[in-house]
């Protein structure tokens, strides 16, 4: 039975992924995205894609009003956390205000599920032991606090309105779409994987490496990678998981590999050296980050794009194919 979702920032890296996994079965899914960060190239041509920003009240509640809809799936928000501890207000009011305004929104008309693309910028994490979803929440910085406080809003929505939610705090998205359809186009990028990538393709200048003394197999930061695909397959697996109650999960691989590890991974797919060059350790970066994903592994998530080469090859083909990214 096809069912109808609403994704907000369906044109994003991450989103679109979602928007193809719901078509890949069936269901329909309609895109709010005000295509500041996303790419109406990203949405294909039997996907409607309403532009609009999620501060335009108006326009929120008129896009509602086309329900019913099974689930509103929120992936719409600025999402550098750097950039957010130079402008923490504005964070604040994007991402906690609008995502307040939305949650708010679909009670008033009626929406049952929630599925929120959270953080594990969430957690400060100290230590080299992996994460659980029930770690101490203490976000250190505002992009952390402006999902944390959405978080909230769910929370209460669920205990006096009864709509459900599920919390999903991602690690580290990364890869392409298997099928060459989506990949990874952030302006300007920032991602260690894409900007390693192009080093390789000579499309940039060498990479430069933020610190080598941390306490790690290579004293290279280690983070946690999940394959966008993999994590499209969770929000879908969040959305029936929901039936029992509300969802908090950590998405990760449960390993994670360092920076070099990601390098070399880059060198064997691609059979070119990266360029880069060794600097001092960036401030806040901790050293390793690593997602327990246990209870979502128990509700049946079954990652199939794993290793670290596997996750490097789609993202490689994406942007060998794309030079410009969607500009192509």
């Amino acid at each position: 039975m096809s069912r109808r979702f609403l994704v907000t920032g369906g044109a994003g890296y991450v989103g679109s992924h979602l928007v193809a996994a719901l078509r890949d079965r069936g269901d329909t899914a309609v895109v709010l995205d005000n295509l500041s960060i996303g790419h109406h190239q990203a949405v294909p041509d039997d996907v409607q894609l309403i532009e609009a920003d999620l501060g335009d009240a108006a326009a929120v509640d008129a896009v509602l009003a086309q329900g019913p809809w099974d689930a509103v799936f929120h992936f719409a928000a600025l999402s550098q956390v750097g950039e957010s501890m130079r402008e923490p207000l504005r964070y604040l009011m994007e991402n906690a205000g609008n995502g307040i305004r939305l949650v708010d929104a679909c009670v008033r008309h009626g929406v049952g599920r929630f599925v929120l693309s959270s953080t594990a910028a969430l957690f400060d994490a100290t230590g080299d032991a992996s994460i659980p979803a029930d770690a101490p929440i203490d976000p250190q910085s505002a992009y952390g606090e402006s999902k944390w406080i959405i978080e909230r809003a769910l929370h209460w929505a669920s205990q006096v309105h009864g709509m459900r939610h599920a919390c999903l705090r991602y690690f580290n998205a990364a890869g392409a779409d298997p099928q060459g359809r989506l990949g990874e186009d952030h302006r300007p990028e920032t991602h260690l994987m894409p900007l390693a990538i192009d080093a390789a393709l000579g499309r940039r200048p060498p990479l430069t490496v933020f610190g080598s003394d941390y306490p790690t197999r290579d004293g290279t930061c280690v983070r946690d990678y999940i394959h966008v695909t993999d994590l499209a397959a969770a929000h879908l697996l969040a959305f029936d998981a929901m039936v029992e109650g509300d969802v908090y999960w950590n998405l990760g691989n449960g390993a994670g590999y360092s920076v070099m590890e990601v390098l070399l991974a880059v060198e064997r797919v691609s059979g070119r050296p990266v360029p880069h060059r060794v600097s001092e350790r960036r401030s806040g970066d901790a050293a390793s980050l690593v997602a327990s994903a246990e209870p979502a592994l128990k509700a049946g998530w079954q990652p199939k794009y794993a290793g670290l080469d596997d996750i490097v090859r789609t993202a490689f083909l994406w942007r060998q194919a794309h030079p410009t990214g969607y500009d192509n």
